[in-house]
């Protein structure tokens, strides 16, 4: 509560402090233009803003000249525009009269100048005897070298170099130039410190998530606009690296209509929310009155994942506001990147045995279509307030094979399937979030922002596939389900420049968020859940023997584990940033939040920028963050028939395994308690270096420990043991003791343990001016990351009968799963019409940790599967045949690389498991393809 006191009384103070008055504003400042500033010489944007307003602008010729501009673009006053050409400069804007400003340097710059080194910008013509490039027209859009970001900080004109926290910003050119076409792949290919995690299995298939830092996907903020995206309603289960999470669907919103990502890599909960333990992703929607459309297509080198992908986007004037808009339709093929089957596919002695065809398995990249649509928009609504809005709406239907049945095995009927079956498994994902606000300026200096957005992801199973325990009287078809979640959020925001004597004024902003989740699990068809009773006539295979209730692949969701769910939660937070002198500035941050089904925490952050010398300045931040478990975590219950390797077998089986709500009875009795919050500590300390014009190195240390981590256990299965008085081996004399059935599979999550992860970020560009060659920027970049738990608990019911929770496999998942290394070198070269991006990715060494020993050859060891390091190229070549049209022709993975193939203990006999599903640049090899692009 003292948190709460203490912003109660900032606010009061906020309100009631004078505004800073360091001299009788220009009414000529504060009026509004629409503004399309492309990155220039400085000296020729001041003058397209003095054209533009009227203004008469003096600057002097010796500090502007060799600078470029910024991009400047949208609604906003013309001292906001002017703040923007000004940041990073060392400029500073004075108001010498009417219609007048003058720029003037620091006075140990300008000491020597004498008066004639000043020029004027005006809207009449360039000032005689200005030099060529202060009066030349604009060139050509050119990427922004020191961009102005908006995440990690309420500055409204800080820059990349000026940042106290790691940030990495991606333009649309970046994006357009990596031959990606999903935002998630995009951010995995041009971040080092992400990861993409390309496997999965079951509900969980479609949905891939990111990792920062070797973080979780739902550790990591995703923001539109600088408002929260909501999380996907399918929990992420069967996977690897990222089971357990339900993080939000990046691929739903097109990317043609992103103008820019910020990355932020450090812990921000205290300034965003819940969930920016690892860092936050704010993706910035276009808002320019330009258009453009594009076609792709092409496919994998090995044969399938045939892509086709057609993007429209265009921007509109409305009035004195805008309205842009973008479609995104595609369709993916699958990849089927299987072996063949080497057990026994029919009875002893049947014929067919020896013509059989064993590549029946089909794993690889699933079939995809969708589309995506968005739109931002905003109008002005007198000389300082603006509505905005902005929204995306997704279809998407998406489908993958599972596991084969043989046609002799338990889990098939032959009267239906003679020859066995593939459970084919479909998600149907309807999306939607809308957003709409007001901000602008208010009395007294406040600017305010008033916002609201409404979200909801659903997803809705089906299956054709087959429940054996109806016999021949079972359907092909089954509605395993619906899973529906819904997210809205409002927030107000207020922020203030108060002088207090320092360098600058003190900015204060705060603010508050209401927020309300919805999940809801609904029923699927009552046979795709059943327990029939079949059991084989005498005579029959498998005559008498039990039958797995349910539709095989994933079981439908039963009454009893389908429910609607809600929580709310709101919040308080207090930003201060200040300027204490001339290359020293820091920053303070505390949020207190309130859940109504985990009470309340407070969390903070300071963070310090200091630049001792002009080029160089060290920065570092500590902070605290706080992670709730999502309502998918608490409350989703599924079952799915899955590969097992069960105690004292060299090759996995397929078994039923039941993913258990930390409340079922069959989890409480292996020691399940119900779920806290996870709590984080962020530590990180950076060097930025900018020795030359279009030369930047930053270096970035992190340490973050995460207690009560949340996470799903190892497959705990309590099955028969002969050898044992009762039957069965602990887990089922647990269950039995419970009066529960002895013989049952299943995992649920805990906040058993707790991790530390250490890393370092290195990131340097070069952008060099090659004359009659071109120009060219290369960057190199690189993530060194390292993650070990500090903390495993057992539950003493399990320590007992020496059975670990978070078993080796899991353990492995998160310290050695994903690349320990990850370097990226591109060069992105252009000349004339021509343009040629070059990427070399390597990625380290990563382990698949089994959980079990096995014996083979009367040698026990652990299957550990090892993909070596790997170095993936990607190539893209395009060239401009008219003004606004523009072919490509590119390779991801130009030379058809593949992860290493898994030994044949890992591999079974099914043929499903080829390739290690650890690979973080999947298992489907090398895909190629062709795009026109035009703009308009």
């Amino acid at each position: 509560m003292r948190l709460v006191h203490a912003l109660a009384w900032l606010s009061l103070a906020f309100c009631t402090a004078p505004p800073v008055r360091a001299a009788p504003p220009d009414k000529a400042l504060s009026q509004r233009h629409r503004f399309d500033i492309h990155v220039q010489p400085l000296g020729s944007a001041l003058r397209h803003v003095s054209t533009q307003t009227g203004i008469r602008i003096l600057f002097p010729y010796d500090a502007v000249a060799g600078i470029r501009s910024r991009r400047v673009e949208g609604w906003m006053t013309t001292g906001q525009a002017l703040q923007r050409l000004l940041a990073g400069t060392k400029l500073k804007m004075t108001t010498t009269g009417a219609g007048v400003i003058a720029l003037a340097a620091p006075v140990r710059q300008t000491a020597r100048q004498s008066l004639l080194s000043f020029q004027f910008a005006q809207a009449s013509a360039a000032p005689a005897g200005a030099p060529a490039a202060a009066s030349s027209p604009a060139p050509d859009p050119v990427a922004d070298p020191t961009p102005i970001i908006v995440t990690g900080t309420r500055q409204a004109s800080r820059t990349v170099a000026d940042s106290m926290a790691p940030i990495d910003v991606l333009d649309a050119r970046d994006l357009e130039a990596s031959g990606k076409q999903s935002v998630r792949d995009l951010l995995g290919t041009l971040v080092p410190s992400i990861s993409v995690s390309n496997s999965g299995a079951g509900a969980s298939f479609a949905i891939k998530t990111l990792s920062l830092r070797g973080l979780a996907g739902d550790q990591l903020l995703v923001l539109v606009n600088g408002k929260r995206r909501h999380n996907s309603a399918t929990l992420f289960i069967n996977g690897t690296t990222q089971n357990g999470q339900s993080p939000p669907d990046l691929d739903l919103i097109p990317s043609n209509m992103i103008d820019r990502v910020e990355v932020l890599r450090d812990g921000a909960s205290a300034q965003y929310g819940s969930d920016a333990i690892a860092g936050v992703v704010n993706i910035i929607l276009k808002s320019d009155t330009k258009g453009g459309a594009s076609v792709l297509g092409g496919g994998a080198w090995d044969g399938g994942g045939e892509q086709g992908r057609f993007q429209v986007d265009n921007g509109f004037a409305i009035g004195r506001g805008t309205l842009h808009v973008a479609a995104d339709a595609y369709l993916q093929g699958r990849t089927i990147r299987g072996g063949p089957i080497t057990s026994s596919l029919y009875a002893a002695g049947d014929s067919r045995e020896a013509t059989a065809d064993r590549m029946r398995n089909k794993p690889g990249q699933p079939q995809v279509d969708g589309l995506n649509l968005s739109y931002n928009a905003m109008m002005p609504i007198g000389a300082a307030v603006e509505a905005y809005s902005s929204g995306t709406w997704s279809r998407r239907h998406a489908d993958a094979f599972l596991t084969y049945r043989t046609p002799n095995t338990i889990l098939n009927i032959p009267a239906i399937y003679p020859e066995g079956y593939i459970p084919h498994f479909h998600i149907q994902d309807r999306d939607s979030q809308v957003t709409g606000g007001l901000r602008g300026d208010g009395p007294a200096g406040i600017r305010f922002d008033l916002s609201t957005s409404y979200a909801r992801n659903q997803a809705r199973y089906t299956e054709e596939s087959l429940n054996v325990s109806l016999g021949p009287d079972s359907p092909t078809r089954f509605h395993i389900g619906t899973v529906t979640a819904t997210e809205w959020t409002s927030n107000i925001d207020l922020q203030r420049d108060v002088p207090i004597g320092l360098a600058a004024p003190l900015l204060v902003a705060l603010g508050a968020e209401y927020r309300e989740n919805g999940y809801r699990i609904a029923a699927g068809d009552p046979a795709s859940y059943v327990d029939g009773g079949y059991r084989s006539p005498a005579g029959a295979p498998f005559a008498g023997e039990t039958r797995t209730p349910g539709a095989q692949g994933v079981t439908g969701f039963a009454p009893e584990t389908a429910g609607h769910y809600r929580r709310h939660a709101w919040s308080a937070y207090l930003n201060l940033e200040q300027k204490i002198a001339d290359g020293v500035e820091v920053a303070l941050a505390g949020r207190h939040e309130d859940y109504s089904d985990f009470g309340t925490t407070d969390t903070w952050k300071v963070s310090a920028r200091i630049e001792p010398l002009r080029g160089v300045a060290l920065r570092g931040t500590a902070s605290t963050g706080f992670r709730a478990p999502t309502l998918q975590q608490r409350h989703y219950a599924s079952s799915s028939t899955i590969g097992v390797l069960f105690p004292g077998e060299t090759t996995t089986r397929l078994a039923p395994v039941r993913a258990l709500q930390v409340d079922d009875p069959v989890a409480v009795a292996w020691g399940a308690q119900p779920l806290k919050p996870e709590k984080s500590t962020n530590l990180s300390a950076g060097l930025v270096l900018t020795p030359l014009p279009g030369l930047s190195l930053t270096i970035d240390a992190y340490q973050i420990r995460i207690r009560d981590r949340i996470l799903l256990s190892g497959t705990l299965s309590a099955l028969p043991d002969a050898t044992r008085a009762s039957g069965y081996n602990g887990l089922g004399d647990i269950l039995l003791a419970a009066g529960l059935d002895p013989v049952q599979s299943g995992f649920y999550f805990s906040n058993a343990a707790s991790t530390r992860t250490r890393g370092l970020d290195v990131v340097a560009s070069w952008r060099a001016d090659l004359g009659a060659r071109g120009s060219a920027l290369l960057t190199l970049s690189g993530n060194l990351n390292k993650t070990i738990f500090t903390r495993l608990d057992v539950p003493d019911v399990l320590a007992d009968i020496g059975v670990s929770l978070i078993d080796r496999a899991r353990q492995g998942d998160f310290t050695k799963g994903t690349p320990r290394t990850k370097i990226i070198a591109n060069l992105n070269w252009t000349r004339g019409d021509a343009m040629l991006n070059l990427r070399a990715t390597r990625y380290g060494e990563v382990t698949q940790v089994a959980a079990r020993t096995v014996t083979v050859d009367g040698d026990t060891y652990y299957p550990d599967e090892v993909i070596a390091p790997k170095t993936i190229f990607d190539l893209e070549l395009s060239y401009a045949l008219a003004q606004g049209v523009r072919i490509a022709a590119g390779a991801n993975n130009l030379f058809n690389i593949y992860p290493t193939k898994l030994s044949a203990v890992n591999q079974g006999t099914s043929g499903f498991s080829l390739y290690n599903p650890y690979s973080p640049y999947g298992i489907s090899g090398g895909f190629y393809y062709g795009k026109l692009a035009l703009t308009f």
